[in-house]
């Protein structure tokens, strides 16, 4: 297993990047590729006593910013470190990407350079949402504007990545609205919810509002892009909240300082429980080889994640399931159009 990594993209590379990388190869036993500067990645592994045991450098010539136009990862940036990742994933030398860099960009360059699936409309990020079980938001930022169909398949993409990678049975979608009844939200949401309910194959149970998002009524929560971001930073934000409350109320006196020793361990599980970093990365469901988007911050915590989680994202062969899954809905649609 050999997961490519855009070793200069995000706010914190390319040090924690690579250190990440560099982690996930001695826990997790993947080689991996580094893509960038290979003059700043030697420097780097040196300065840093990095062992580049499994460890192969692929050298670019640009960076992708945050500010950047999306577009140039195929145009005016063929040369940038996230344009060659995907290049090489798609030559076959590497099973998956890894990148912290600019969102419309990695959706870009992954639609264009690796391509979407046939069938598939728009590619969509799904994020894990980390409550009191592992919840997938699909989509969670890639796009803004959805139809009904696109819903529909990111339901059908969040059901196959829930199934294969949590080991859920039969995972329970749900479509995110201002209300549960079939009636409630835009045109667009209500006659989404009207497909997914004669949609075969998922576990389809109705719409949700967003304060069930925390009671973990579902295992897959469907929503356009807009709509996705915001619950998704809602949720990282509240994490951090949490964190920072529980802080202030053991710190008030000598007998709360006490009762937070005798509840640490609880305490520190509930911290990572709601710790983002440690899912690592985002998958981009519906192209056609496997795409870990990491949050741009990410230290070298949440890279080694990232990396693990692309590696488990390859394995499980999720790419080929949704393939196969789409050929089969042409071919039934193509039989009741008969």
């Amino acid at each position: 297993m050999r997961i490519i990594v855009d070793a200069m993209s995000g706010d914190n590379a390319p040090v924690e990047i690579i250190k990440g990388a560099v982690a996930a190869r001695a826990e997790y036993g993947v080689d991996i590729t580094l893509v960038g500067d290979t003059e700043i990645i030697n420097k780097v592994m040196a300065e840093n006593t990095l062992s580049d045991d499994g460890i192969k450098i692929v050298n670019s010539e640009s960076v992708i910013t945050m500010e950047d136009n999306p577009i140039c990862v195929v145009k005016s940036k063929k040369n940038s470190s996230m344009a060659i990742a995907f290049s090489l994933l798609r030559d076959g030398e590497g099973d998956a990407v890894v990148s912290a860099g600019n969102t419309g960009a990695i959706l870009t360059g992954a639609s264009l350079i690796l391509k979407k699936i046939k069938g598939i409309k728009r590619a969509a990020i799904g994020a894990i949402i980390p409550l009191d079980k592992p919840m997938l938001l699909l989509d969670s930022g890639a796009n803004t504007d959805n139809q009904p169909e696109y819903l529909q398949q990111f339901a059908i993409m969040g059901y196959i990545y829930m199934r294969n990678i949590f080991g859920i049975k039969d995972p329970k979608v749900a479509l995110i609205n201002n209300g549960s009844e079939t009636t409630k939200g835009t045109e667009a949401y209500v006659l989404a919810n009207e497909l997914l309910r004669n949609t075969e194959g998922i576990n389809f149970i109705g719409n949700i509002e967003g304060r069930d998002v925390p009671s973990g009524v579902c295992d897959v929560i469907v929503a356009d892009g807009f709509t996705g971001n915001i619950i998704l930073k809602l949720c990282e934000g509240f994490g951090s909240y949490m964190s920072r409350t529980l802080k202030n109320i053991f710190k008030q006196n000598i007998m709360t300082k006490i009762g937070a020793l005798m509840v640490m361990r609880n305490i520190k599980a509930l911290k990572k429980q709601l710790d983002h970093t440690e899912y690592g990365g985002a998958p981009l469901l519906g192209v056609s080889a496997p795409v870990i988007k990491a949050h741009g911050s990410s230290n070298a915590k949440a890279i080694k994640n990232a990396v693990h989680q692309a590696s488990v994202f390859a394995e499980t062969g999720i790419t080929q399931e949704i393939i196969k899954t789409m050929e089969k809905n042409k071919k039934q649609t193509a039989e009741a159009a008969e």
